[in-house]
């Protein structure tokens, strides 16, 4: 069975707003709110960026049933590994088990704002991979000491962890990647539809496979509205940045650079790429990439935060049930 999500987008809504959608969106049925952790929006029309773990902090409280997800941390540069790990064992024990680790190498846009530099990939693949280590130490309770190529950890101890443990999810995007990452993570995370990242990672020793236990977490922007010309309008104005890529969007370290280099990205070429517009079943169509990629999980994007109730109040349950139906 296939598990649909709902992204709380907080590069494009308040951290208040994001708690009440989050409540809408675990009543009409979705089974996991997946949420982004920014510094900065990827571009100035979006508007926000409130702190992810606050915000998750407080959706814990404030569901009951729906499962959580970080769509996706950086353990690395803004964050450094002891402090996941802590954080993420008290999310997990406000979530009473309902929160999974998704760990992720980064993007310069988030990362760049501590003065610490932005490496280049492999660098970023190797923090990640030690970093992965440390938190998987720390979540057994114990006292750790670590002297690493990137991380350094004195007498560390997370004191209150969580009794269900903590599933971690990492992003990959490629055979590379997957052959670092699949024996250290639990489940994929994986923003493009590709069937041999999943069959990739069910090759490699020692890792989960993939619809047993192990999971492959997608996501995919829509922007659902009555009116197609002004879905198309909102999700240019607020998401023209996923044009780029990517190998793009890691590297850009500011708003304003996605804006240079989106300029000539026009109306028609984001409506090229998302589902814009009432049409369900256009949505259903685009989302079906995924469950027959063998993706177990799917976080729909819900572009425009001024859509954002209209979207959970008409179309969410209408679009769940044939999402469910088509994927069965």
């Amino acid at each position: 069975m296939t598990n649909f999500g709902y992204t709380l987008m907080t590069e494009q809504s308040g951290p208040r707003e994001l708690v009440r959608y989050a409540q809408d969106a675990e009543r009409v049925g979705f089974d996991l709110l997946v949420s982004s952790d920014h510094y900065s929006p990827w571009l100035t029309e979006q508007g926000h960026a409130p702190y992810a773990w606050t915000t998750l902090g407080a959706v814990a409280q404030a569901t009951e049933r729906v499962e959580l997800m970080t769509y996706v941390t950086c353990p690395t540069i803004r964050y450094h590994p002891a402090v996941v790990a802590q954080k993420a064992a008290t999310l997990q024990i406000l979530a009473e088990g309902r929160f999974t680790l998704g760990l992720g190498s980064g993007e310069s846009l988030n990362e760049h704002v501590v003065g610490r530099g932005w490496p280049g990939v492999q660098d970023r693949q190797g923090m990640l991979a030690e970093a992965i280590e440390i938190i998987r130490r720390l979540h057994t309770g114990d006292l750790v000491d670590h002297r690493g190529e990137h991380f350094q950890v004195d007498s560390a101890r997370v004191w209150d962890v969580p009794e269900q443990g903590m599933p971690i999810g990492v992003a990959v995007s490629g055979g590379r990647s997957v052959e670092t990452f699949a024996p250290l993570a639990d489940h994929l995370i994986a923003v493009e539809p590709q069937a041999d990242l999943v069959t990739a990672w069910n090759g490699v020793e020692g890792a989960g496979t993939i619809g047993d236990s192990a999971r492959a977490v997608g996501q995919i922007p829509i922007c659902w509205h009555p009116d197609a010309d002004e879905a198309r309008r909102i999700a240019h104005d607020q998401f023209r940045w996923f044009a780029g890529g990517w190998s793009v969007n890691a590297d850009l370290p500011t708003p304003a650079g996605f804006a240079g280099a989106t300029q000539f990205v026009t109306p028609d070429d984001v409506a090229a790429n998302i589902p814009c517009g009432p049409d369900l079943d256009a949505i259903v169509e685009a989302v079906s990439a995924f469950w027959e990629a063998g993706f177990t999980d799917i976080a729909l994007v819900q572009i425009g935060d001024q859509t954002q109730d209209r979207f959970l109040a008409e179309a969410a349950a209408p679009l769940l049930e044939k999402l469910r139906t088509a994927s069965a």
